[in-house]
């Protein structure tokens, strides 16, 4: 039987909503604000057998599209070799970054999904949590030389088995991780949005009937394969190359280069585009390895970038081939450091896509934006409240011009939706006081069609002491413009402890910085790149940034070329 396209489309949008409302269950339950305000979650339902994407939250970061099926998949495996026995309730906790994950923060849950007795699905989520332990407050650790100095290094176990949490696994992991008594919020939110994944799933089980969901999955593959082909399929035969940088791995103060090789082949059911790396860096000493699982994420979410049109599912990727790129950074082993790989390296792997694709499509494409999630820790003890915290801060920079037009500012980051906690809650939350948060004025690459802007922000240490640490990028050179669009503005940041001004040697990594109360820790994140020849923006236009004070009138005289 054939299913009809009416109910096809309202099984795509039903299985769109069971995790939508798993995402929603996640937010609203969640106790850190980096998950209930700043959105560092996802949620998503996945193939019993092969562990491949059916459907993703609305609500998720992009990045965890691919890396939350590379963690399911690990988990089948797990449970395959290992021969565990499966039953409804059962939830299993990992965030070992080479078992298809990110970085220690990023905690994943995977619960088996039983229909009328029967394994149906998997079902999966991941959230950011403030800390997992390890060398500095956060996790963010910019010098770290092995796993082991990120945190806690969890492989598959059953933290809840039949439903009910295993209380001495809890106790291992709580012992083992910084503010432990604030993470059972977190961990019973995961859980209830799993939880909610199973009823509302159930429900549309039952309505529709099993078989007809399966084989609407089936096809809902199938047509996302086809219309990623029919994207590729515009794009001209050829080679096309591109490449980023990474300021630097934290340890060795030099940059790190991703070498990005697009080969665009075939026709109809045969176009596809394959993706070498393999003239990358070598692996690095610092925490800016990327796992295998990143790497391909930052790939897919790169292209989706490029194609927002195409339906999200594990067909998707199918016409896209990636050649895995042993004996280089992007191909982190046990025990190489991987801290900055989902947040960090992520962007600059997909900042090489775009560099790539706009010499085959350029007016697809658009100058690279901020690049940058802006990692920052603050840990320490707050002797009002009797109890130490730690404080996860991300910021958003500008995106970069298109043919569209200007890239907006203090846009979220390249490879999520997360944005800055509100400063209100942060601040009724940790001993800080926000004194500025304003526009990166002068940011935003010059082109005919500008970049957008970074922020700045400024944060004073109210009272007590804390260490601060940060892994951010693009502190070097500013993301890159596109068709002759200059390059955005830099990451800068700064400390001033005792009126003296610190400026870190990686200029955007560093870590255990100790403050006391009155430092003030300064930030300012990279505009977005320009988009075509900056000669050719309209008076008009300039004339309107100067007004607004984006720039100041010598900023257009010098970069623009105009008066």
């Amino acid at each position: 039987m054939v299913i009809d396209p009416i109910t096809l489309s309202v099984l795509q949008n039903g299985l769109q909503q069971v995790c939508n409302e798993m995402d929603l269950a996640f937010v609203r339950s969640a106790f850190s604000p980096v998950i209930a305000e700043a959105l560092d979650r996802s949620d998503g339902i996945y193939h019993r057998d092969t562990g491949e994407l059916i459907a993703q939250g609305e609500l998720g970061l992009p990045v965890f599209v691919g890396t939350m099926q590379f963690t399911v998949q690990a988990v089948i495996e797990h449970v395959t070799q290992r021969k565990v026995e499966l039953h409804p309730g059962d939830m299993f906790i990992v965030n070992d970054p080479y078992l298809g994950g990110t970085h220690l923060m990023d905690v994943k849950f995977v619960q088996p999904f039983f229909y009328r007795g029967e394994l149906w699905c998997w079902l999966a989520n991941t959230g950011h949590w403030p800390d997992t332990g390890g060398m500095v407050p956060g996790g963010f650790s910019a010098s770290a030389t092995e796993v082991e100095q990120e945190g806690l290094r969890l492989p598959p176990v059953k933290l809840y088995k039949r439903g009910v949490l295993d209380d001495e696994i809890l106790s291992i992991i709580l012992s083992n991780i910084r503010i432990a008594d604030q993470r059972i919020g977190d961990i019973k939110a995961q859980a209830a949005a799993l939880s909610t994944g199973e009823k509302r799933l159930t429900a549309l089980l039952e309505r529709y009937g099993s078989g007809t969901v399966e084989q609407a999955i089936v096809e809902l593959k199938a047509r996302a394969a086809q219309q990623m082909r029919a994207k590729i399929a515009s794009i001209p035969d050829g080679v096309f190359v591109g490449e980023a940088f990474v300021d630097s791995d934290g340890v060795v103060n030099e940059p790190l280069r991703i070498a990005m090789r697009i080969t665009k082949s075939g026709q109809g059911e045969q176009a596809q585009l394959s993706f070498d790396m393999s003239g990358s860096s070598p692996p690095c000493k610092g925490p800016m390895n990327s796992v295998i699982a990143t790497t391909k994420s930052s790939i897919y979410l790169a292209v989706k970038h490029v194609f927002p049109e195409v339906a999200l599912n594990a067909g998707t990727f199918a016409p896209l081939h990636i050649v895995e790129p042993e004996g280089t950074f992007l191909y982190a082993r046990y025990p190489r450091p991987v801290s900055g790989c989902a947040a960090e390296v992520s962007q600059r792997i997909a900042e090489a896509v775009f560099a790539a694709l706009g010499k085959a499509i350029p007016d697809q494409l658009f100058g690279a934006p901020a690049g940058t999630s802006g990692n920052l820790g603050i840990g320490g003890f707050d002797p009002l409240k009797n109890r130490a915290y730690v404080m996860y801060v991300i910021s958003g920079g500008g995106y970069g011009g298109s043919p569209q037009g200007d890239g907006i500012s203090n846009g979220c980051s390249t490879i999520g939706i997360s944005k800055t906690t509100p400063i209100e809650i942060m601040e009724q939350l940790y001993p800080v006081l926000f004194e500025e948060y304003s526009l990166h004025e002068g940011s935003g690459g010059a082109g005919e069609f500008r970049g957008g802007f970074g922020v700045n922000y400024r944060i004073r240490l109210r009272r007590g002491e804390a260490r601060v640490s940060m892994v951010m990028d693009h502190g070097r050179v500013g993301p890159p413009g596109a068709q002759g669009g200059a390059s955005g503005g830099v990451n800068k940041v700064k400390i001033i402890r005792d009126g003296v001004a610190y400026v870190p040697q990686h200029l955007s990594k560093d870590q255990d910085i100790a403050i006391s109360a009155g430092d003030v820790i300064c930030v300012s994140t990279p505009g977005g790149g320009g988009f075509g020849e900056p000669a050719r923006r309209v008076a008009g236009a300039m004339s309107r940034d100067v007004a607004l004070g984006y720039y100041s009138a010598d900023q257009v005289r010098s970069m623009f070329g105009s008066t």
